[in-house]
């Protein structure tokens, strides 16, 4: 009976995987190739509105540029075609010529169109993903440079951000890494000086770095973030993420992401596998099922499919943002892998029902920034800015045509 379930959600992996293969390559990638490289001044546009409308003058953020980067070094890795390693390379050589701070090191939040320096703060999360951009493309170019780089930022991070007393990452220092005292990612987040957020995506890249870099000052980095993510970041009594933290670890905040809780339980997994510590293995792995219980049972729309936003004393925000259906889809997929129970499988193929029928723009292409609980979308919010890229749906396509393959 057992063989005959695997079997059975094996053939729904594998359609699932076709379907967005197809995504990928017909819609979410062509989009970013031929709609958002920018030109005339190098890198891409800061800003594309939902009906297509360039704002050719808008910023350029770092996140998105090193999101970027690495959406196509992963394209290239698996595809080996050209043209996403010539998209990876622009991006690339747009991180070094404008981004990079020569001086301190690091890379700049934000840029003018023309690749100026506009806000030189350094966030722990933007320098996160440009480990995470740099790593995933020294993988498939060799380009030293690139691999200096992000061992770079690591030492910075190492240096400047890591509380050596408390644990963890501080959020943010100016460009010579002095105090600062707006520590925000965002207008919508506390002004705490530690946060999920930024932690999840330092285990990111550090897992990234690992992959082409494996040393011993990186292994224990790991090895102790990945412990705090267990420890201090998950709350023990309810199997979801706590957000916001003063420096000693005390929540500061109510709100829970369904879209973090999912994303983050297959991430936990996938650092706890590069690794490769059986204990860590283990405890990344028991949390991962439990987070993706809670989140299928509290997160999950079963009236009209797909995966509600955030939750804050019992009040449910059903807006369906685009990033936590492409999260939810992989992170129920890791989940099924973990304990075999279909239910798990069930809820990523309805995921992605979800996105197909009511995310995808199929006028515009690419997809929408969120819609209602209904499907409704959103039209003014923007196709791509600083925070709307091709990172999310990008990799959780990546991911199930990845996983489909290895149970061929």
């Amino acid at each position: 009976m057992h063989a005959e379930l695997q079997n059975k959600d094996s053939g729904i992996l594998t359609v699932l995987a076709q379907e967005m293969l197809n995504e990928l390559k017909q819609d979410i990638l062509p989009f970013w190739m031929y709609r958002a490289a920018d030109t005339e001044n190098g890198g891409f546009y800061g800003e594309i509105s939902n009906d297509l409308i360039v704002h050719y003058k808008a910023p350029k953020g770092g996140i998105l540029n090193s999101r970027i980067l690495w959406t196509f070094s992963s394209a290239y890795r698996i595809f080996g075609e050209p043209i996403y390693l010539n998209m990876a390379q622009r991006a690339y050589r747009f991180l070094c010529d404008h981004f990079w701070d020569d001086k301190f090191g690091g890379v700049y939040w934000m840029v003018d169109y023309k690749g100026k320096p506009i806000n030189d703060r350094k966030q722990a999360y933007n320098l996160a993903f440009a480990i995470y951009g740099l790593s995933e493309y020294y993988r498939v170019s060799s380009c030293d440079e690139a691999l200096k780089k992000a061992i770079a930022i690591f030492d910075i991070l190492e240096a400047h951000y890591r509380d050596s007393f408390f644990g963890g990452y501080i959020e943010a220092l100016t460009r010579d890494y002095k105090a600062i005292s707006d520590m925000r990612l965002s207008d919508k987040d506390r002004n705490d000086i530690k946060s999920m957020n930024t932690h999840l995506h330092i285990l990111e890249a550090y897992t990234s770095l690992l992959r082409v870099w494996r040393h011993d000052r990186l292994v224990k980095a790991q090895q102790e973030l990945l412990d705090i993510m267990l420890t201090r970041i998950v709350d023990q009594d309810t199997h979801r993420f706590k957000l916001f933290f003063n420096e000693q670890w005390k929540a500061s905040s109510q709100i829970v992401s369904f879209g973090h809780d999912i994303e983050g339980s297959w991430l936990m997994c996938e650092a706890a596998e590069v690794l490769g510590e059986p204990g860590l293995k283990s405890r990344a792995y028991d949390e991962a099922a439990k987070m993706a219980y809670v989140v299928l049972n509290k997160g999950l729309d079963t009236l009209h499919g797909g995966l509600f936003n955030e939750e804050e004393h019992g009040h449910i925000d059903t807006d369906k943002h685009w990033w936590p259906q492409a999260e939810a889809v992989v992170g129920f997929a890791n989940a099924y892998s973990i304990t075999l129970n279909p239910a798990f499988l069930k809820a990523a193929a309805q995921c992605w029902s979800f996105i197909k029928s009511s995310i995808i723009d199929k006028k515009c292409g690419e997809w929408y920034w969120k819609t209602d609980r209904a499907g409704e979308p959103y039209l003014s919010q923007p196709k791509v800015e600083p925070w709307k890229c091709p990172y999310h749906n990008s990799r959780a396509c990546m991911e199930i045509i990845e996983r489909a393959s290895q149970r061929v």
